[in-house]
């Protein structure tokens, strides 16, 4: 028995021999390659040249990650934002992916620039998760425009509902930003949390992801209390219960976990075999900037046969038009001189295709009868306005298509999809790129809570728990937004009267109004689905 356990070390010795033989070659090809951010030990001090981190005198590979996000848009960049401004998750291996240029520039964009014409209507729930990772304070440096009012109405005339940040107690009901603005405030905050956001980008496409196989998982389960680099396993067989994702300037990197942040068209989700549903709607939006004689203070939206227009202000005297309609209308709007546009533009908002709602007897008669239901909502009393006409297109016209998609799964084994990787909704309530900073907030909330009982962060277990939390209040924002498309698409005289009817109660019941924003703005849950 002796020799038999003594031949069996000898052997063990041999093969970790061989192993280390293989793996240093693998180790020089990698000496030079840009790891994803210095670490540090707790207490230690991240950014410092050497970015590697020593763990029982071996050191991490710069290859190796804990987080590899492939998508530096808004999304994106708010999960790496918020992993690194907590105190359990900043010392993480990150890494982004993604090859815009734009991500290299870090300064404040001026006000008296025209606006862009992409823009993002963000919810005081989105303001306060900016807040929560320091991103808003600069936010606030560049252009934004608070708004408290807003006016929604029918092409029939019919009825109309207006909202106010009073309603609820609140100063506004959301605020529009230029996208360009939200990145570069999620940019200079992640500058600011880490001295080493050079070597966080990684400038280049992913090419292909590779899983570890589950025979290999099988076999090697690492535990939560082993080191990344432990002695007792080599670099080249920890890499095996990892992701590697290939990337088109040649390198490799290997993740513990793997965020799609790569919008609709995800090449993770797709990589990863994750199946949608979802449908294009036979509409496209034509968006752009628009200036005005004076300062616009509220959020307009008026639903004609085609799809809804808005209108939103963006700051000083100038708004963002977001105009749904036939892809073959928007061909025609797109190509129309500016002229012929803005006045497109002023008779969709005004006099065109109906007359301005009025108030009748029906009016009086349910304020008079919804006023003793609670505290009447101040914006009831509040009468129909016209909005502030379009002196000027400013910015380019673009048009897109419009659908609706919504992955099967949010997550699998050491993969996780937020934003539009996971989910696209109509734009008609400008909720899209709130639903995706939710998901940004409670990925990083579930990683955090992994770390802080030493889970590993890739564990499918621990995903599922962000997928279950979010693919709730996704589904349910979905359906709201994809039965508004339906229900405002039709031009049916029953239906009309219909419309109608939801607008006045909207504009009369107070409890409604209140629920209604409060939905809305991201505070509360709608009861149907509560």
């Amino acid at each position: 028995m002796r020799a038999s356990a003594v031949s069996a070390m000898l052997s063990r010795r041999r093969c970790f021999a061989a192993a280390a033989n293989r793996i240093r070659p693998l180790a020089r090809a990698f000496r030079d390659a840009p790891a994803s951010r210095a670490d540090a030990a707790p207490g230690g001090v991240p950014g410092s040249q050497d970015r590697t981190q020593e763990v029982g005198g071996v050191k991490a590979a710069p290859d190796v990650l804990d987080v590899a996000i492939v998508g530096g848009g808004m999304v994106g960049l708010a999960v790496a934002c918020a992993l690194s401004n907590m105190p359990l998750t900043k010392n993480l291996r990150v890494a982004i992916i993604d090859s815009n240029p734009a991500l290299k520039s870090r300064n404040y964009l001026t006000k008296s620039s025209i606006p862009d014409f992409r823009v993002s209507t963000v919810t005081p729930a989105t303001i306060s998760f900016f807040k929560d990772i320091g991103a808003w304070e600069h936010v606030q440096q560049q252009r934004h425009a608070f708004f408290g009012k807003m006016q929604v109405w029918d092409y029939t005339g019919l009825g109309y509902t207006r909202y106010n940040a009073r309603d609820v107690g609140k100063e506004y009901l959301g605020c529009v930003v230029e996208n360009k603005v939200l990145c570069n405030s999620l940019l200079l905050r992640l500058q600011e949390e880490l001295d080493d956001i050079e070597n966080v980008i990684y400038p280049t496409r992913l090419v292909s992801l590779t899983f570890p196989s589950k025979s290999r998982q099988a076999g090697m389960k690492p535990t939560s209390s082993e080191p990344l680099s432990a002695g007792h396993s080599t670099e080249e067989l920890h890499r095996c219960n990892l992701v590697k994702l290939d990337l088109s300037d040649g390198r490799s990197l290997y993740s513990k976990l793997v965020i799609g942040a790569d919008g609709s068209k995800s090449n993770v989700r797709q990589i990863a075999g994750i199946k949608t549903t979802g449908w294009n709607y036979p509409q496209s939006a034509i968006i752009c900037t628009v200036e005005h004689v004076m300062e616009n203070d509220c959020a307009w939206q008026r639903f004609l046969p085609s799809g809804p227009i808005a209108l939103l202000p963006i700051g000083d005297n100038f708004s963002n038009i977001v105009w749904t309609m036939s892809p073959e209308e928007s061909l025609r709007h797109k190509s129309m001189s500016p002229e012929e546009f803005v006045m497109s533009v002023n008779r969709a908002l005004d006099f065109g295709y109906g007359p301005h709602p009025r108030s009748n007897a029906l009016d009086h008669f349910m304020e008079k009868f919804f006023s003793g239901t609670g505290n009447t909502a101040a914006s009831t009393k509040e009468s129909f306005e016209v909005p502030p006409k379009a002196t000027g297109v400013v910015s380019e016209r673009m048009a897109f298509p419009l659908s609706l998609m919504h992955s099967h799964d949010y997550v699998s084994k050491r993969l996780a999809l937020v934003g539009d990787a996971a989910h696209t909704v109509h734009p008609l309530a400008g909720q899209g790129v709130n639903l995706g900073f939710g998901d940004a907030a409670a990925l990083a909330k579930v990683i955090t809570e992994g770390v802080s009982v030493g889970s590993d962060v890739g564990d499918l277990t621990l995903l599922q728990r962000y997928e279950k939390d979010r693919k709730a209040a996704n589904v349910a924002m979905t359906a709201v937004l994809d039965g508004f498309q339906k229900i405002y698409s039709v031009d049916f005289g029953p239906l009309n009267v219909a419309r109608a009817a939801a607008f006045h109660g909207a504009q009369y019941i107070s409890p409604l109004k209140r629920n209604i924003i409060s939905y809305a703005m991201g505070d509360t849950k709608w009861p149907i689905f509560s």
